[in-house]
C-alpha cells in the first residue's frame, strides 16, 4: 500500500495507541489502495507502535474486532454501541431495537480478548434533545455491563461533559474508566483524575487553536495519561486532514512531550505502562 502520508521518525521507545478503528479505513479515505489491519499494524510497529486497542463501536464492527484480535496478539478489543448509533437505532428501529443490540454486546464482552467496553457515552453534537434518553439509557447499560464483567469503560464525549458525569457518577463508575480523545478543559480534567480516571489525547491536542486542550494535557497527573489516534480520524498537526493511522501516533507524542517539558523516550514508558494499566496488560 502507498502510505498516504510518510512515516514520521519511529519513537525513541514503543507506545501503544490506546483507540484506534483498523476497520473503518475504506475506499472513501484510500482510494483503490485500501491497508488492511496487518499492513495497519506493521506500518505502527515500524516507528514504535507495537500494540493498539482496537474499538469495535458498533455490533458488526465489534464482532469483526473481536476476529481480528483472535488471531493478532498485538491487539485488544473494546465492543459497544456508539452513541450516535443508539440514537439512529432508537428512531429507526425503537428502544427494543436498541436493547437487543447492546444485549449482543454483552454477550461480545465476555470473550477473553474484549478488555473494555466502548466507545460508550453521550454525543449532543449530532443528536438532539428527542434523543439524549435513548443515548442515555444506552450509556447506562453499558457501563453496568462494564461493572458486571470488571472491564474498563472507554467513554466518547461530545458536548456532553455535564451529562456524562452525571450519568457515570449516578450509575456508578467502573474501576477504570478511560476518556477516550478528551476534550475538556482543565477545570474537567482535574474533576476526572480526582477520580483516578484515565484522560487520553489524540491529534486534537497538537490543533493550534486547542490551547484549552493542551491546559488540560498540563494537570492530567503522569500515573492518568494515555494517548491515541482515533484512526482514521483526527489526524495530528503537520497532516491534519488526512487520513489518520496509528503510524502518525508520534507526531502526537513528540507534541506532548514538548508541552509537559519531558524528553520522548520517558513520557514513551510511561504511556505504555499506563496503557496496560488501564486495560490490562497483553
Amino acid at each position: 500500500m502507498t502510505q498516504v502520508v510518510p512515516a514520521p521518525e519511529p519513537l525513541a521507545a514503543p507506545v501503544i495507541d490506546s483507540h484506534t478503528h483498523l476497520n473503518l479505513h475504506d475506499r472513501y479515505l484510500h482510494g483503490d489502495e485500501v491497508p488492511d489491519a496487518d499492513e495497519l499494524l506493521a506500518m505502527a510497529a515500524a516507528v514504535g507502535v507495537p500494540k493498539v486497542v482496537q474499538i469495535g463501536c458498533d455490533v458488526d464492527y465489534a464482532r469483526h474486532s473481536i476476529e481480528m484480535a483472535r488471531t493478532r496478539p498485538n491487539v485488544i478489543v473494546g465492543v459497544a454501541v456508539h452513541p450516535n448509533d443508539a440514537a439512529r437505532i432508537h428512531e429507526r428501529d425503537g428502544a427494543g431495537a436498541l436493547d437487543a443490540a447492546i444485549d449482543e454486546i454483552a454477550d461480545m464482552a465476555r470473550e477473553s480478548v474484549v478488555h473494555a467496553v466502548g466507545e460508550t457515552g453521550l454525543d449532543y453534537f449530532r443528536t438532539g434533545e428527542e434523543l439524549r434518553g435513548p443515548q442515555q439509557h444506552s450509556f447506562r447499560r453499558h457501563i453496568d455491563i462494564a461493572n458486571e464483567l470488571g472491564k474498563t469503560l472507554v467513554i466518547h464525549d461530545r458536548d456532553s461533559h455535564d451529562d456524562v458525569i452525571r450519568v457515570l457518577e449516578t450509575q456508578g463508575a467502573p474501576e477504570r474508566v478511560v476518556f477516550h480523545c478528551f476534550s475538556g478543559d482543565a477545570d474537567m480534567a482535574r474533576y476526572c483524575t480526582e477520580r483516578g480516571w484515565f484522560l487520553s489525547f489524540a491529534g486534537p491536542v497538537t490543533f493550534k487553536a486547542n490551547e484549552s486542550l493542551r491546559e488540560a494535557l498540563d494537570v492530567t497527573p503522569d500515573h492518568l495519561l494515555l494517548v491515541e489516534t482515533d484512526a482514521p480520524y483526527l489526524t495530528p498537526v503537520p497532516h491534519r486532514g488526512k487520513p489518520n493511522a496509528s503510524y502518525l501516533m508520534p507526531h502526537t507524542v513528540r507534541a506532548m512531550a514538548e508541552r509537559r517539558g519531558v524528553d520522548e523516550a520517558s513520557l514513551c514508558a510511561l504511556l505504555f505502562d499506563n496503557a496496560q494499566t488501564a486495560f490490562g496488560e497483553w
